[in-house]
C-alpha cells in the first residue's frame, strides 16, 4: 500500500521547493521509488527535481481527442491515454514526474482529472510514496484521486495573510475530505528566527508546526532556475527538511 503526501498553500510560498525536498529525500533515503506529481496548472516541479516529462496529462487528452479517428482498431480512447500518460512519465534516479498541465482554453479538468484518478489508481501499485504538488486550492485534487492525503503539508509565508490562507487550506482539505492524516504547517522564509504571530498559528488548528529560514541559496537556485538536487545535504533548509521527514516516521 503506497503512502501519499501533499502540500498545498498559496502562491509564493516555497511550497513547490519544499515538495522537491520532499521528494528528494524519500528518493534517497527510502531507496523505493517516488511518484512526484505535478497537480498545479503552474507547473514548476520538474524544473525543481531536474526532471521533465515527455507529454501532460492535459496535453496527451486534446491530441488523442483532435486526432480520434486515428485511433488504432480495437483500442479504445480510454486506453490509449492510459498508455500515454503511463510513456509520459518523466524518470529520475528513485522518482517519476507525472505532470497534470493546464487546459487550454475555457476548457475544465473535469475529464482529465476523471482519467487521473484511474491512472494514478494503477500507478500506486508501482510505488511506495506519492507525493502530490497541489494548487493552492483542493478542489481539483479531491477530484483527481480517490485516495486521502496521509500527511498534508500546508506552506504559508511569515505574515498574518499567509496564515490565515494556510486555515482555510486547512478548512477545505476538512470538508473534502482529502485530508485524513497528519496536517503539518510549515511557516516559510522566517527571518532571524523573529516570528511574533503564534496566536493566528494556533487558530490554523494543524497538527504540527514548524519554522523554516529564508534561504540565500534558494534564492540564488532559482534566480538561475537551477534544480534543488544542486544544493549540497549540508545545507541549512535541507538539514531541516530531512529532519521533519525523519521525524514524521512515514510508513
Amino acid at each position: 500500500m503506497s503512502y501519499t503526501i501533499g502540500f498545498a498553500g498559496k502562491g509564493g510560498t516555497g511550497k513547490t521547493t519544499i515538495a522537491s525536498l520532499v521528494i528528494r529525500y524519500l528518493a534517497e533515503k527510502r531507496d523505493c521509488p517516488v511518484l512526484a506529481i505535478d497537480a498545479d496548472p503552474n507547473a514548476n516541479l520538474g524544473e525543481m527535481l531536474g526532471l521533465e516529462a515527455d507529454e501532460t496529462v492535459v496535453g496527451v487528452i486534446d491530441d488523442i481527442s483532435a486526432n480520434i479517428e486515428k485511433l488504432p482498431a480495437g483500442v479504445t480512447k480510454e486506453r490509449l491515454i492510459e498508455s500515454r500518460v503511463q510513456q509520459s512519465l518523466g524518470e529520475g534516479r528513485g522518482m517519476d514526474l507525472l505532470v497534470m498541465g493546464r487546459p487550454e482554453g475555457p476548457g475544465c479538468y473535469c475529464y482529465p482529472n476523471s482519467l487521473l484518478r484511474g491512472v494514478i489508481g494503477k500507478l500506486q501499485k508501482a510505488y511506495k510514496y506519492i507525493a502530490i504538488d497541489n494548487e493552492a486550492g483542493l478542489e481539483h485534487l479531491s477530484r483527481r484521486t480517490d485516495r486521502s492525503i496521509d500527511y498534508l503539508f500546508i506552506i504559508s509565508d511569515p505574515t498574518a495573510y499567509g496564515i490565515r490562507s494556510a486555515k482555510r487550506v486547512l478548512d477545505l482539505a476538512k470538508d473534502l475530505k482529502v485530508s485524513r492524516g497528519v496536517n503539518h504547517l510549515l511557516i516559510n522564509r522566517v527571518k532571524d528566527g523573529i516570528f511574533p504571530l503564534e496566536e493566528e498559528i494556533k487558530k490554523v488548528g494543524a497538527q504540527r508546526v514548524d519554522y523554516l529560514p529564508e534561504s540565500k541559496i534558494i534564492m540564488e537556485l532559482s534566480a538561475r532556475g537551477e534544480p534543488i538536487n544542486k544544493l549540497d545535504e549540508d545545507t541549512e533548509l535541507v538539514r531541516m527538511i530531512y529532519k521533519i521527514c525523519e521525524d514524521a516516521k512515514w510508513h
